[in-house]
């Protein structure tokens, strides 16, 4: 399944921090266990999911890859979101993960 790669990549290139913030404070993920957790449980709540690219722009040792996404949860709920993640790289590694959301469904 694509969902295997993505949370097996992720993992497995040293992501070490993913901060997902809807408000000031966000919340913090630290560590490979709890960062393939946060992903497992994303995909296994998903029937259906698109990513829509907006703008990706690369500087220094960071991307910034803002898109659109619109997914149907199994329970029959719509989420529409408006997103952007920054990536921080360290030796070809992703090290940090900063994500920002806008939710459009609410």
């Amino acid at each position: 399944q694509a969902e295997d790669g993505i949370r097996d990549s992720v993992a497995s290139r040293g992501l070490g921090d993913v901060y997902k913030r809807q408000d000031m404070n966000g919340t913090r993920f630290s560590g490979l266990d709890t960062i393939r957790g946060i992903f497992e449980g994303l995909f296994n709540n998903v029937e259906s999911v698109k990513w829509t690219p907006i703008d990706t722009r690369i500087y220094g040792d960071k991307a910034y890859c803002e898109f659109h996404r619109v997914a149907k949860l199994k329970s029959g709920e719509i989420q529409d979101f408006l997103s952007i993640d920054i990536l921080t790289f360290r030796e070809g590694l992703i090290i940090h993960k900063d994500t920002y959301y806008k939710n459009r469904t609410s």
